[in-house]
C-alpha cells in the first residue's frame, strides 16, 4: 500500500516538473506573463516611446519634457476619424493648442496588411489635405506603442503634463458620432488641456473612448 502511494506521488510530481519545464519553452509560465503585462494609469508616468513620423524621423516623448502633450490615435480609413477631420473639428482644436505651446502627436497604429494601412507619404498626404495642425505624424506598424498605451479605437485620445504624468484618457468628446463633435457639449481633451494650462487638476480624467477598433 505504502509503495502504491508513493509511486502515485512520484508520477504527480515528475507530471509537475513537466509542466514547469514546458512552461519555461513555451514562454506560459505566469511570471512571464505577468511581467509582460503593460497599463497606462492617470496619475502615472505615461510610458517613453519613439516612433518614426512620416518625414523619416525618429520622435520621442522625452523630446517634449517640460510641455504638455496630447497623443492621438488616428486611421484616415476610420468614419469617425473622417467626421472630426472633414468638418474640420480636429484641425481647428490642433491648431489651437499647438498654438498655445501644446505638442500634438498623431498616430496612425494600422498593420501593414489592413485594407486601411497608409504610406508615410500617403499618411503625410491626407493629413495636408485635411489641413491638420499635429505638431508631428507617426506611424506605429507593429503597433507596439498603441498597445502600450491600450489604445482601443479611432480617436483614442490622451493628455500628457508637464511632469510626463498620465492627466486624462478617453474620448474626443461626448457626441460619440460620426459627425465629428457637430452635437458635442463637452470637448474632453480641450478641458483637460484648458486646466492644465490654467495650473489646475484635470478634472474629468478618464471617459470611455468611442470609435473604429484601432487596426492592429
Amino acid at each position: 500500500m505504502l509503495i502504491s502511494i508513493s509511486a502515485k506521488l512520484v508520477m504527480v510530481l515528475i507530471g509537475i516538473s513537466k509542466i514547469g519545464i514546458l512552461g519555461l519553452f513555451t514562454g506560459s509560465a505566469v511570471s512571464n506573463s505577468a511581467s509582460s503585462a503593460v497599463s497606462v494609469e492617470v496619475g502615472k508616468p505615461a510610458p517613453a516611446f519613439t516612433l518614426k513620423s512620416v518625414d523619416g524621423k525618429d520622435v520621442s516623448l522625452s523630446d517634449f519634457k517640460g510641455k504638455i502633450v496630447v497623443l492621438e490615435w488616428t486611421n484616415p480609413g476610420c468614419p469617425f476619424v473622417v467626421g472630426h477631420y472633414k468638418n474640420g473639428n480636429m484641425p481647428k482644436l490642433q491648431k489651437e493648442l499647438t498654438d498655445k505651446g501644446v505638442v500634438w502627436l498623431a498616430i496612425n497604429s494600422t498593420n501593414k496588411n489592413h485594407k486601411d494601412y497608409l504610406t508615410a507619404s500617403e499618411f503625410k498626404a491626407q493629413m495636408a489635405e485635411w489641413k491638420a495642425h499635429a505638431s508631428h505624424y507617426l506611424l506605429d506598424e507593429d503597433g507596439k506603442v498603441g498597445k502600450m498605451f491600450d489604445a482601443k479605437t479611432t480617436p483614442h485620445m490622451y493628455v500628457i503634463d508637464k511632469n510626463g504624468n498620465l492627466a486624462y484618457m478617453g474620448a474626443i468628446d461626448d457626441d460619440r458620432s460620426t459627425n465629428g463633435g457637430k452635437d458635442a457639449k463637452v470637448n474632453y481633451v480641450k478641458k483637460a488641456v484648458e486646466e492644465l494650462l490654467a495650473g489646475k487638476e484635470v478634472s474629468e480624467k478618464v471617459t470611455k473612448q468611442y470609435g473604429c477598433s484601432v487596426k492592429y
